[in-house]
């Protein structure tokens, strides 16, 4: 509390006087800020200080001069900047590609560049550091008192020091006013010690000119280096120089900047401190040469004070393994300005010590370019690519492990070895067994290779689960190229080497044809015959000419299982196409389904002419609570046939609707409301679901042998509902509804209790869907004279709508049709 007093009324002394902020340390002001508001309050009143008055002083004792921000945060770009950075992109892309796909090296440094920029400060500050205005000085006094100061450099160049007036710091080194601080606190402050440190430092403005992304004036850090600048800036533009970057402090050029130093040998030797005033300027883009091919960074290269071909490659990170440094091709500009092209041997000092002109274009080409010495591994292999071939060498030594060269989806049983004749240049296939190759090396089957062989590895489908790497190793994938060269290679005397085999193998296609010309060599290719194929016959179809000199096609059969076991032999030749035969009804399982009221429901499997009454005696028959007359029997067929002529219906029902909507007034105004109903009748149409019911009588299916027994085919279904006790009334009523069954009743007292016909019903039309599907139309002697016909339970009365109401219009029979599919899907649904 004593400290606080004397801390107030040294603030009521002195806050008058201009040096308020001088006779107050900030330990002590912070001390009074960390009181309760109240306890502040009540101690300004007693000594009559005003509370703001403190706080302002306080702000006032770390008054430095602000920074201006360093770049202008850009939420959007004008449309004018999206244009010019689109076309200066399509000038970077049609540079590109007059360059041959090279692009500048070094470019990139600068893509993404930030849009504000603060470069690193908390870094340790190197003593030769020159202050100026805006640098902030932190000192920690220390023993007989403690404080933290932090003294900004004012406009002037000076400090202020508490309780001892301004010093001079502004144009000293950071070492230099270190020590006069200190020394200047030992000798008027005793038993107290400093510790100088820098804080926040000052802001400056530098100009960045030239071939800058964004030419001008920035605000930057004090320690802001000549790369942060090009930051700032937005970085070089293409048309700018990466190895000439002039620093230039009063028209003078103080150092220059080879961006490369940096790119390449993370050199920034050269990258110098910035001081305001400085200017950074980037001129034109000197000499380039381009390098591509068989080194690590095939690029456009800006030349300096003249390099040499050894040199360029070091730029471009050096050769590859595939490079072949004995042929590396010059392509430049004579004195004549005609296009020339020129060689270099990089083994030698000569070759290394060549030197490039501004504008070459150098390539180093690979070995597979100079040397045929390779074998190339294709397909669904663990390390596809060319090998260097040595004589002697077998498919084992480049595939020697199943399991560790191929890839999980490979097919292990077959490969194929393209071989380039190189006197013609004529391309043969060779049909090579895998397994057996791979696990006898040295056998027969491990056939030699010779220089420039193909081996093509395919994918098993058996093994391919729906990704991607299984189906681009295929056998018409990677077949194709050569079928291709077969056949364009064709001629008189040496005819087209393809065939074709189709049924059931497992890779059905066309191939080469294999070097034995053998049958089961073909269908070896081929993936071997599926379980589902006729050993019994075979056919092979051959084109031939005739003595007459026209083609002609004969049809030869074959026993395939003597040609499969080497009993009979049979010769391909050219274009033959060998079909392979399914045996007939081949594992397809003809089923029905039993539902309901079955003994035994299920999916039964059915033989040819089975009919219902047996299957159904072999589900163990009806339960007692089985309903036959109202069991449904779906046909898929049915339900197809339905399905078409409810399209068919749809369409004409449509066209009809155009028609009412071209009569106008001709309905008397209700066009409109006609309309609608036309349309409600077509939304029910589209609504509807083929059923494909076949109206019988199961009762008599199962327990009379003179009823015509139904023969059954693959996809019926048999659904027997329990005994109905409903009557429904569907249609035009008041309320579509069922009702319980009470003997006696007739069609008009079930009508009475749905509420009577609509107006839109056709009451000389109603008819009723029996149980079974049936349909009993109306007699009319009896039927309008009391409707006096009784029902029985699972009856469905359709009450359909009075379609003559739409005059003009030759619609019922279109519209009967419809109702009458509706009504039987109805009825099926609501007996289930």
């Amino acid at each position: 509390m004593n400290l606080t007093k004397r801390l107030l009324m040294s603030l009521a002394l002195v806050l008058p006087v201009t040096t308020a902020a001088q006779s107050i340390s900030q330990s002590q002001i912070e001390q009074f800020k960390s009181m309760p508001r109240a306890q502040q309050e009540a101690l300004a009143r007693q000594y009559g200080v005003d509370l703001d008055s403190i706080a302002g002083s306080a702000s006032q004792q770390n008054q430095r001069p602000q920074n201006v921000n360093v770049v202008e945060p850009v939420d959007a770009i004008s449309d004018e900047e999206r244009e010019r950075a689109r076309q200066e992109q399509d000038n970077n892309e049609e540079q590109d590609r007059k360059n041959g796909g090279l692009k500048p090296y070094g470019y990139d440094l600068f893509v993404g560049s930030p849009t504000t920029f603060a470069p690193v400060t908390e870094i340790p500050i190197p003593n030769d550091y020159t202050l100026g205005p805006g640098d902030i000085l932190r000192v920690q006094l220390w023993g007989k008192e403690n404080q933290q100061l932090e003294l900004p450099v004012s406009r002037d160049g000076t400090i202020s020091f508490p309780q001892s007036g301004p010093q001079t710091v502004a144009g000293l080194t950071f070492d230099q006013a270190r020590e006069q601080i200190k020394k200047r606190v030992s000798e008027q402050y005793i038993g107290v010690q400093a510790s100088v440190s820098l804080g926040e430092l000052r802001s400056m403005r530098v100009f960045v000119l030239g071939e800058a992304r964004n030419a001008g004036s920035y605000t930057v850090s004090s320690l802001s280096t000549i790369t942060n600048a090009l930051y700032v800036s937005g970085g070089i533009k293409r048309t700018g120089s990466l190895r000439k970057i002039q620093h230039k402090r009063d028209g003078e050029l103080i150092g220059e900047l080879d961006l490369y130093d940096l790119l390449l040998a993370g050199d920034t030797s050269d990258d110098n401190r910035l001081q305001p005033g400085d200017v950074i300027f980037i001129p034109p883009v000197g000499d380039r040469v381009g390098i591509d091919g068989e080194v690590y960074r095939p690029a456009l290269y800006e030349l300096k004070n003249g390099t040499n071909l050894q040199e360029l490659v070091n730029l471009a990170g050096g050769l590859t393994p595939q490079a072949y440094p004995q042929l590396v091709r010059i392509e430049r500009n004579n004195d004549d300005f005609l296009r020339i092209i020129a060689e270099a041997n990089l083994t030698t000092a000569k070759g290394k010590q060549a030197k490039v002109k501004p504008g070459d274009r150098i390539e180093v080409a690979s070995i597979s370019d100079i040397t045929g010495q390779y074998v190339e591994v294709k397909g669904a292999a663990t390390r596809p690519g060319k090998f260097a071939w040595v004589p002697g060498m077998r498919v084992s030594s480049v595939i020697n492990n199943l399991d560790t060269d191929l890839v999980p989806v490979a097919d292990q049983r077959y490969a194929a070895l393209v071989r380039t004749d190189p006197k013609t240049d004529e391309v043969s296939v060779l049909n090579l067994r895998l397994r057996d190759a791979i696990q006898n090396p040295g056998s027969e089957q491990d056939i030699l290779l010779e220089e420039q062989d193909r081996l093509l590895i395919f994918s098993d489908a058996g093994k391919v689960d729906g990704g991607e790497e299984g189906r681009n190793f295929t056998r018409q994938q990677l077949f194709s190229p050569v079928l291709q060269r077969l056949k364009a290679q064709a001629k008189p005397g040496a005819p087209q080497q393809t065939i074709q085999v189709t049924g059931p193998v497992r890779y059905p296609g066309e191939y080469p044809l294999p070097a034995s010309r053998q049958v089961a060599d073909a269908i070896y290719v081929a993936g071997g015959l599926k379980d589902s194929a006729s050993l019994y016959t075979a056919e092979l179809a051959r084109f031939g000419v005739d003595d007459e000199g026209t083609g002609k096609t004969r049809i030869q059969n074959l026993n395939l299982q003597a040609v499969m076991e080497g009993q009979a032999s049979v010769t391909l030749k050219s274009r033959d196409r060998l079909l392979i035969k399914s045996i007939p009804e081949f594992a397809r399982a003809k089923t029905i389904e039993l539902n309901g009221e079955i003994r035994y429901p299920g999916q039964y499997t059915i033989r040819n002419g089975e009919t219902l009454g047996d299957v159904i005696k072999r589900a163990g028959g009806l339960t007692d609570n089985a309903f036959p007359e109202g069991a449904v029997f779906t046909r898929e067929k049915l339900r197809q046939l339905e399905a078409q002529r409810l399209r068919e219906a749809e369409e004409r029902l449509q066209g009809d609707l155009v028609g009412v909507q071209l009569e106008g007034d001709d309905f008397g105004g209700e066009n409109a409301k006609r309309t609608q109903q036309v349309q409600d009748l077509l939304e029910e149409v589209q609504d509807s679901r083929p059923v494909g019911r076949m109206v019988i009588n199961l009762a008599s299916v199962v327990e009379s042998d003179d009823y015509q027994p139904i023969r059954l085919q693959d996809g019926d279904t048999l659904t027997v509902p329990v005994i109905p006790q409903s009557v429904s009334v569907f249609g035009e009523v008041q309320f579509p509804t069922s009702h319980l069954h009470t003997q006696g009743l007739t069609v008009d007292d079930y009508l009475d209790r749905s509420g009577g016909p609509t107006r839109q019903a056709d009451q000389e039309r109603v008819y009723v869907v029996k149980a079974d599907g049936s349909v009993m139309l109306p007699e009319k002697s009896r039927w309008f004279g009391g409707r006096s016909q009784q029902l029985a339970p699972g009856d469905t009365i359709i009450v359909p709508i009075d379609v003559d109401r739409l005059n003009q219009l030759e619609l019922w029979t279109n519209v009967s049709q419809i109702v009458y599919q509706m009504a039987l899907g109805a009825a099926a649904v609501g007996n289930l």
